[in-house]
């Protein structure tokens, strides 16, 4: 593969026009947030893709990218993978949905009892918000409680966004910012209560205050960094101590840090755990997987949909979980995410910015110290920018698959290099607008997690 030329005559044509009529046709533009055009450099970036295999993807437009996005962390092994492909058409042969039960149910089943730590039962679904909604029903269903205390992102579904009726417990805003709970039964209003990572005080607090009303303390265990030492373990008591059931959730933190997740790297097990997204490696597939204790009351409630154990998603899922044990991924992930982590922080050292390259080495990310008086939001979106028009699709976060090179972290590198000395100049020379060439990146919402 040769090298993308340096701020290649970069058109997205065909990409704004297509996003043009979704907004006439689709409420929203897109089924997911994070693939609006506004997450990304509106104007400059890929909207939509046509092909892809392995590390990249090619635009409507015909543009190549290197792709640090990884459909949201979904692409694991890479795009188009052959082992998994080859698995899903060898069933899809077969048919891709039964009228009555597919063995697979019990083969991934078992997989995931010998993966995740905290697997002795399975429940399947179709993606994260789906797991954590069945998980939520499953921890009311096995306690008899109504309340749930969360820490992070769970999905869109009602009993989680019903946690934007209360304020976020550090900023007074929406816990979720931008999203306004349009729609949700006002009625759920204070059976969702968000707590801040890292703080146990508030948490002890929370269980204290709703003693014998909570059912499920849901969190995602990680994001950009490891908890420190004794956090989980002292949450994981505290969820004892008051009967509730402990659920991490592993839908983005999952399979890159070790294949059991954060709870195999960090040494401690939940009730529950949900997960999704790289489980398939880009197939729709989730599940809640937990102790038999909690799982096996779930047969009394009722769970039950079409699609959650379709063919298609088990033989994914299969052979997913078997290529990321075969490939050795843990330590793969450690080398591609560490020789990554180098090339961006020479970058930005070569720019002479002040910054770093931070987080945790399967999804780093460029952290830059904004000056006083400047909108970060102008510096990531004009970083996003230049990235897109050298031919690297990424926020300022980057996941890496099993499938990218040292080909593609050396351009990388070399464009985060450019890139940089653009957003520089623009900082010295006091032109960041003049420079930008698209709406500026907005948030969607805010994870309560670091």
């Amino acid at each position: 593969m040769t090298a993308f030329p340096k701020a290649a005559n970069h058109e997205v044509t065909r990409s704004l026009e297509l996003y043009e009529q979704a907004g006439e046709l689709i409420p929203g533009w897109t089924q997911l947030i994070s693939r609006r055009a506004d997450q990304f450099a509106h104007g400059v970036s890929p909207i939509y893709a046509q092909r892809a295999k392995g590390s990249r993807f090619v635009d409507v437009d015909e543009n190549e990218y290197i792709d640090w996005m990884s459909a949201v962390g979904a692409i694991i092994l890479g795009h188009a993978d052959e082992v998994v492909d080859g698995a899903v058409k060898d069933q899809i042969d077969r048919g891709s949905l039964f009228s009555a039960n597919n063995p697979l149910e019990l083969e991934l089943a078992e997989e995931l009892n010998a993966t995740i730590p905290s697997s002795e039962m399975v429940r399947y679904a179709k993606g994260g918000g789906d797991a954590c909604a069945v998980a939520v029903r499953i921890a009311r269903g096995v306690t008899g409680r109504d309340k749930i205390l969360i820490c992070g992102y769970h999905g869109w579904h009602d009993w989680y966004q019903a946690a934007n009726y209360e304020a976020d417990p550090e900023s007074g805003e929406f816990p979720f910012a931008g999203i306004e709970p349009i729609g949700v039964p006002k009625a759920l209003a204070g059976t969702v209560i968000p707590f801040v990572y890292g703080d146990l005080e508030m948490l002890a607090a929370l269980l204290d205050e709703h003693a014998g009303e909570v059912a499920a303390i849901m969190m995602e265990p990680a994001r950009s960094e490891l908890p420190a030492p004794g956090y989980l373990e002292t949450v994981q008591e505290m969820a004892a101590k008051h009967g509730v059931v402990l659920i991490f959730d592993e839908v983005s933190c999952g399979w890159r840090l070790e294949i059991g997740g954060v709870q195999e790297a960090v040494g401690v097990t939940p009730d529950m755990t949900v997960v999704a997204k790289a489980m398939s490696n880009g197939y729709p597939m989730g599940a809640v997987v937990g102790s038999r204790a909690v799982m096996e009351p779930a047969k009394r409630m009722f769970i039950s949909s079409s699609y959650w154990s379709d063919n298609v998603g088990l033989a994914a899922s299969v052979a997913t979980i078997r290529e990321l044990k075969r490939r050795n991924s843990p330590q793969r992930f450690k080398e591609i995410g560490e020789n990554l982590r180098s090339v961006l922080d020479a970058a930005i050292a070569d720019a002479g910015l002040e910054g770093a390259c931070t987080g945790l080495h399967t999804s780093p990310a460029v952290t830059l110290k904004t000056p006083d008086g400047v909108d970060p939001r102008k510096v990531s979106t004009l970083f996003i920018q230049e990235m897109a028009r050298r031919g690297v699709h990424t926020y300022m976060n980057f996941k890496p698959t099993l499938a990218h090179t040292d080909e593609d972290i050396r351009l990388t590198g070399e464009a985060a290099a450019e890139s940089l000395r653009v957003v520089r100049d623009g900082l010295e020379q006091g032109n960041l607008d003049e420079l930008i060439q698209a709406d500026l990146k907005k948030e969607p919402f805010r994870r309560l997690v670091r």
